[in-house]
């Protein structure tokens, strides 16, 4: 919300956000309850002429300028080696942790997760599900097509039970 308050385009609303998490960070309780659940975020940021995906863990972050096609998010990191923006120690701190060789090309979403990247797009769960909603309506995509995507239960977009959606906006 800062960064569609403080910005008039998607790349200054990404620059926004990671100025904000460097000089903040990040963190907080996702529930109400007393039962402790954290997690780290992802952005679409977009304008009329652009989007960008924004993956954070914890201070570090990688941002992917989105250069044609469908993309979501859902509760993993998706950025892989197409790497557009980056926090200026993310390989460091990866190097660093024994997470990466500095050899192999540097793949954010395998070093700094545990979910197989290759999968992503074909097992079932909210992201593959969102991906192929989205891809239902590739290059007609309105207001109303995304909110209909968004409130879908079917797919998992929309949760209810232990965890439920609080929100979504477009």
């Amino acid at each position: 919300r800062l960064g569609l308050e403080r910005a008039d385009t998607a790349e200054k609303a990404l620059t926004v956000i990671v100025d904000l998490l460097e000089k903040y960070g990040q963190g907080g309780n996702c529930m109400e309850s007393p039962m402790v659940f954290t997690y780290h975020n992802s952005f679409l940021i977009a304008d009329r002429k652009e989007a960008w995906v924004l993956e954070t863990s914890g201070k570090y972050w990688a941002a992917e300028k989105v250069e044609g096609g469908v993309r979501n998010i859902s509760n993993q990191l998706s950025i892989t080696t197409k790497i557009d923006r980056e926090h200026p120690e993310l390989k460091a701190y990866a190097k660093s942790k024994g997470w990466w060789d500095g050899e192999k090309e540097f793949d954010f979403a395998a070093t700094y997760s545990y979910v197989n990247t290759a999968r992503m797009t074909t097992s079932r769960g909210r992201y593959c599900e969102g991906y192929k909603l989205l891809n239902k309506h590739k290059g007609s995509i309105t207001s109303e097509i995304m909110m209909q995507i968004l409130r879908d239960k079917e797919s998992g977009i929309n949760m209810e039970g232990g965890f439920m959606t609080t929100g979504s906006m477009v």
